[in-house]
């Protein structure tokens, strides 16, 4: 039977790798990084980040909340932006090669990141973090350099050993991804000598990678007096849902963003507020800086009083308020539960809220004279007539908190003369506005 005892873990570097085996993202390290965190001393650690697009994405939230674990524990954090690398490609849990963009749009999408880690990191203090985009480094280097200093420290059986690239060997990969480890390799290096940096953390996929650079750390040092590595590699696993669904993605199968212009604060909260029971633990333990003790207790009240939702409500107010501010939390919140608690909506912000982010839409006051049928057709909430008379038939249809018991029934006046909150089901709420 599992433990309940509360853990609990040192503040220190030494009970970063603790803490992050009770929350399940442990999977691996090199030789000594134990002894080296027992030690006590910060350390300074980074992960990478793709800029191929504008805004992170919950998927970003695993490397991310790394991060923020080793900055609690009292170590420095570097979030890498691959201005460099991602001109041409990380082939690391890809089945195929991504298509390039431009240096343009690369640049802007670095820019744009900064503000974003911001709402995780603490970019002040003695242990700030530290943002850095490695195309400062590599864009300058001349190619017979780069195969003199790093390249002849790499042997072709070595790369091709890696699971980066045997994946990939048989659909093919381009010698440019192929080249990718070495590049990686060569920030972790430069990482080390210009700002002490000796961990490197990344995904369980990125284990090839990660370990290429501590070989050429290796290679390119000079050996410490005391025979321990200069440099350290650490993995997490690779997160798979035990409800069997794949994360990151919305019930759709779009990215969840982690900005407000990608997925907005309302479903970004309803998102996490469907998660299924199976998973709610995980996450908790992953993506949020509650107390031991708090997340066995909500762990307990999943598995005693699962109708109440609490861990899914607390999971998704803590990760809201932590991506978008309290404030968008809270009318995100105000907002999930008017729309799903059949009570009458009367708060005009919620209502605005529901109608921008909640499969919302606009109305003519000649769509109102058409009856409830023509109403639902002409607003989208029903594809024909036909359709809206088999929805109201089954009983399925409210308008503004009204049952629609015929298709020949008068349609409900609108709320404070220009709203209309239309119910399909258990599960779909439309809310209209009158075109002005």
């Amino acid at each position: 039977m599992p433990s309940t005892a509360v853990p609990t873990f040192d503040p220190g570097p030494a009970g970063f790798i603790p803490e992050m085996r009770w929350r399940g993202q442990f999977h691996a390290a090199s030789d000594g990084l134990e002894a080296r965190l027992a030690s006590n001393q910060p350390i300074t650690a980074y992960i990478g980040f793709d800029p191929s697009a504008p805004w992170l994405h919950i998927g970003h939230l695993v490397p991310i909340f790394g991060l923020i674990r080793l900055q609690r524990h009292g170590g420095r954090p570097i979030a890498l932006v691959g201005g460099g690398t991602g001109m041409i490609g990380d082939p690391s849990g890809r089945s195929a090669e991504r298509n390039l963009q431009s240096r343009q749009q690369i640049e802007a999408n670095v820019a744009s990141i900064r503000p974003q880690l911001e709402r995780f990191l603490d970019f002040d203090g003695p242990r700030a973090a530290l943002m850095r985009n490695n195309a400062e480094w590599l864009e300058p280097v001349r190619l017979l350099d780069f195969l003199r200093d790093v390249g002849k420290h790499f042997t072709i059986p070595y790369m091709l050993a890696k699971d980066s690239v045997q994946v990939r060997l048989e659909g093919g990969l381009s010698f440019t991804e192929f080249s990718y480890m070495l590049i990686q390799s060569f920030d972790f290096q430069h990482l080390h000598r210009e700002l002490e940096c000796e961990l490197q953390m990344g995904g369980a996929d990125q284990w090839g990678n990660i370990t290429a650079g501590l070989e050429l750390i290796r290679r390119t040092s000079e050996q410490r007096p005391d025979g321990a590595p200069n440099a350290y590699a650490m993995a997490y696993p690779l997160l798979l849902a035990p409800s069997g669904t794949k994360f990151g993605k919305s019930e759709s199968g779009e990215s969840v963003w982690l900005h407000r212009d990608g997925t907005s604060p309302y479903a970004f909260y309803q998102h996490w507020l469907n998660t299924d029971d199976r998973d709610v633990p995980t996450y908790l333990r992953w993506f949020t800086t509650l107390e031991p003790g708090r997340i066995m207790e909500l762990e307990a009240a999943v598995a005693s009083a699962p109708e109440r939702r609490e861990a899914q409500r607390t999971l998704a107010w803590d990760i809201t308020a932590r991506v978008h501010g309290e404030d968008a939390a809270t009318q995100a919140r105000a907002a999930s539960e008017a729309a799903f608690s059949r009570a009458a909506i009367t708060d005009q912000a919620v209502l605005e809220t529901l109608r921008q982010t909640a499969d919302g839409f606009d109305f003519a006051r000649a769509d109102t004279a058409a009856g409830v049928v023509g109403f639902l057709v002409a607003t989208g909430s029903a594809a024909s007539n036909g359709e809206a008379r088999r929805a109201i038939a089954g009983g399925a249809v409210t308008i503004n908190e009204t049952r629609i018991a015929s298709a020949d029934a008068a349609l409900p006046p609108p709320l404070r003369d220009e709203w209309y909150v239309v119910r399909l089901g258990k599960r779909r709420v439309r809310v209209g506005r009158l075109r002005r």
